[in-house]
């Protein structure tokens, strides 16, 4: 489970303060998976990083009951004078798990190659993002934050990290954010709706698709 407590979040933007969230407090509920949805700019990644650690709360608690993920797919944190090879080393040994699993895992998933002992700052960007995405799914979360990961690579590479993650999702949550609402539909059960900073929780996932909906033709039509 992840609980919110007077979460507050907001950013200074043009002489105005803009919410991210304001004073939420709700608990999101463990072994499901959530979508956070919500308009272009509502703030959905920057509340995933709070969630995930990567970014502090003006004020408010996130309590995290288990263990979860950075940001499945996210590369910002490789060493670039380090291998593929070793950084996934190094990531194995910060989260305790078998390094030689993991990293064997990983060459094969990515499809590297001999790119996978070579440098990082060598590599591609959809090479960073292979890498990267093969490295947070190698990894047993109880939850994942997932964040549009799977447009990761070409059509055979979407296909196979769908299908990694849904078998992950069988045994772990997850808190997705996705723009694609068969996606959405496909790997969520619940979901929430976070608007002007308000974070409204939903048991059925196609309810909040039906407000995140109602909510996209207001703003289109400007009300």
């Amino acid at each position: 489970m992840v609980r919110l407590e007077n979460l507050t979040k907001a950013y200074r933007t043009r002489g105005r303060l803009k919410y991210i969230v304001d004073r939420v407090s709700l608990d999101l509920p463990s072994n499901r998976s959530l979508a956070l949805l919500g308009r272009n700019g509502a703030g959905k990644s920057t509340l995933l990083r709070i969630i995930s650690g990567n970014l502090k709360p003006d004020s408010g608690t996130v309590t995290i009951d288990g263990t979860i993920s950075w940001p499945v797919g996210y590369a910002g944190s490789f060493h670039g004078a380090m291998t593929g090879a070793q950084n996934t080393r190094f990531v194995a040994r910060v989260y305790g798990v078998d390094t030689d699993e993991l990293t064997d895992f990983v060459q094969d998933f990515s499809e590297l190659g001999d790119h996978f002992h070579m440098p990082i700052r060598t590599y591609s960007s959809g090479m960073k993002a292979r890498l990267a995405f093969a490295v947070s799914v190698g990894i047993p979360f109880q939850t994942y934050i997932i964040d549009e990961v799977t447009s990761v690579g070409d059509a055979a590479f979407r296909q196979k990290s769908s299908a990694v993650m849904r078998e992950r999702l069988k045994q772990s949550g997850a808190i997705v954010v996705s723009h694609n609402m068969r996606m959405v539909r496909d790997l969520c059960d619940c979901a929430a709706v976070l608007e002007n900073g308000n974070l409204r929780f939903f048991d059925d996932v196609r309810d909040a698709i039906d407000v995140h909906e109602g909510n996209m033709k207001a703003n289109d039509y400007g009300e």
